[in-house]
């Protein structure tokens, strides 16, 4: 591994190769998850801020510990907002995913965020992203190409507008997110409710026709098995926790233990 230099993003290397990446998503506070993760071979970790409870302390040390990899830290910040994009990004996020856009104007808007002027309106401070100061020129020459910037696809009015939304510049890969699409389609509850997987389908294979990469999560091995099959340039293995859970339910269950859920609160 060779040690990353200025603001370069090697899962950008990663998307320009045509490669498939996989990635794990973070939602606990322990950096040694990211740390795991990278030793196993991740591409990309994403640290969660839209549900979970993890602050800027602890999304700081997730990103950290990217440092020197060729894995890339990507944040999902909890929403469209100029300071909490400027503040993921000062501390050296590779990107970020912006929840429940819902068109063009959503997503060119919190492009403007990550990009510093005369391409968008971020602020440059002087912290990690910059290591201090010390190595402000070697960041800003490249900041605005190499952040990442990526739309999550989970509203019914992103999949209606969704020929706009690719033409925003500077957009590189969408995510998508299955549950709350299904949701506003009327599906409450359901990963991919009636006629939703098609409708992922036909926006992944529009977006690859405009040069645009695409995500997903999966809900197992089987599922990331099928979104590799479909195409999917990023596709999540799940999150830390939700691994474990799999991964020692399925051993309680070869054991012959019970596996049903004790929920006492």
């Amino acid at each position: 591994m060779t040690q990353q230099e200025g603001a370069r993003n090697p899962l950008r290397r990663k998307f320009q190769a045509k490669q498939q990446t996989l990635g794990v998503w973070v939602t606990l506070e322990s950096p040694s998850i990211t740390e795991a993760a990278i030793m196993m071979g991740a591409d990309w970790i994403c640290v969660d801020m839209e549900h979970g409870h993890l602050g800027l302390k602890e999304v700081m040390e997730h990103v950290r510990t990217v440092r020197g990899s060729n894995t890339a830290a990507l944040v999902r910040v909890p929403s469209i907002e100029q300071g909490i994009v400027k503040r993921v990004l000062d501390i050296g996020a590779h990107g970020v995913l912006l929840p429940l856009v819902r068109g063009y104007e959503d997503l060119a808007l919190g492009m403007s965020f990550a990009r510093y002027p005369m391409d968008g309106v971020r602020g440059i401070g002087g912290e990690r992203s910059v290591k201090w100061g010390m190595g402000m020129q070697d960041y800003l020459k490249d900041a605005n190409e190499e952040t990442l910037v990526i739309p999550l696809i989970e509203t019914r009015q992103a999949v209606e507008d969704i020929d706009r939304i690719l033409q925003v510049p500077g957009l590189e890969v969408i995510f998508f997110g299955p549950a709350d699409l299904s949701a506003t389609y009327g599906y409450l509850g359901d990963w991919e409710g009636p006629g939703v997987a098609e409708k992922i389908l036909r926006v992944r294979e529009t977006a690859e026709r405009a040069g645009v990469a695409s995500g997903i999560m999966s809900m197992n091995e089987s599922d990331a098995q099928l979104r590799y099959g479909q195409g999917f340039n990023m596709v999540g293995l799940g999150s830390d926790l939700g691994l474990m859970i799999r991964s020692a339910e399925s051993a309680m269950r070869r054991l012959g233990r019970e596996t049903t859920p004790h929920l006492w609160f």
